[in-house]
């Protein structure tokens, strides 16, 4: 079944575009930039082609253009502004447009080009912090109000993974330079959002460690066999769902508790959404609670 979204709300065109409702009607009546289909209740639906147009529309009128200039230009000659501004710019709200309509239209080719186009200007910790992760946090509230299916998530976020792991993988070919910590980098079971654990490898390989990646749903018992073969052992975790809120007490005095059976002195750095849920008081000198990436990152 194909459940990509294909219609959309005038509140769906102002959650992806940034443009107020009240602003696309009255372009709309002025101008005649977008010609909405009507239900028999007379609320307006917009086709995914009349979605692209407004955030093409919204990309030249944040770089200057004004609205009434906007709509003197040929039809087909908008895209091909958008392009030169795409091509030429790496401001951040533009590319952050531009990897939008990459999303709605399943469209790798130009997500690549406006990555491309920023890396040329831009380090790749600059591109995730100034550029993905304003993205990935309007991608959140565009999937909660459903105005963006799943299908549309797990493309735009499976590309920037492959961003992540292309960059980190530039640096792997080097050997480690610092000895006092090895990084275990791993999910909960049943937790597969990796995005920020993938970038925090990115982070610790940058900066020499030696990194061992483990990734999604993994059961705590299996991080004893790790444990057996280092001694200066921190393990990472990125707990966005899992564990819950009544469990990730006993979650963290388990994996204490496994520590000590193997004679080992394992740190373990948590953050995450589901990290508020901890009470700092009770959490065993073994553990650590951050509360952003950046904070991670210092620590480092």
């Amino acid at each position: 079944m194909n459940n990509v979204k294909k219609s959309f709300s005038i509140r769906d065109l102002e959650n992806l575009s940034g443009i107020k409702a009240h602003t696309i009607r009255i372009w709309e009546k002025r101008y005649d930039l977008l010609s909405p289909e009507r239900t028999e209740t007379n609320i307006r639906n917009y086709s995914l082609a009349s979605l692209q147009k407004l955030l093409n529309i919204t990309m030249l009128y944040n770089n200057g253009y004004k609205i009434s200039k906007i709509a003197r230009i040929k039809e087909q000659d908008i895209p091909v502004l958008v392009k030169e501004i795409v091509t030429k710019s790496s401001v951040k709200n533009h590319a952050i447009n531009a990897f939008k309509m990459a999303m709605i239209n399943f469209d790798q080719t130009l997500f690549i080009n406006t990555y491309n186009g920023l890396l040329a200007e831009r380090s790749f910790r600059e591109i995730f912090t100034e550029v993905f992760i304003p993205l990935l946090n309007e991608l959140g509230m565009l999937w909660q109000t459903d105005t963006i299916s799943p299908a549309h998530e797990h493309f735009i976020t499976g590309l920037i993974k492959q961003k992540i792991q292309t960059s980190t993988e530039k640096l792997q070919h080097l050997e480690p330079t610092k000895k006092d910590k090895v990084f275990v980098l791993f999910l909960p079971e049943n937790e597969i959002h990796e995005i920020g654990l993938l970038y925090l490898n990115y982070e610790i390989v940058l900066r020499g460690y030696k990194s061992i990646y483990l990734g999604q749903t993994i059961p705590l018992e299996n991080l004893a066999d790790i444990m057996k073969f280092y001694d200066n052992l921190y393990f990472v975790s990125y707990f966005t769902v899992e564990p819950t809120k009544d469990n990730i007490q006993a979650y963290i005095a388990e994996f204490h508790k496994i520590s000590q059976e193997n004679n080992n002195t394992s740190k373990l750095w948590v953050l995450g959404r589901q990290t508020q849920h901890l009470d700092k008081k009770l959490l065993p000198d073994s553990a650590k609670k951050f509360t952003s990436i950046e904070r991670v990152v210092e620590e480092l």
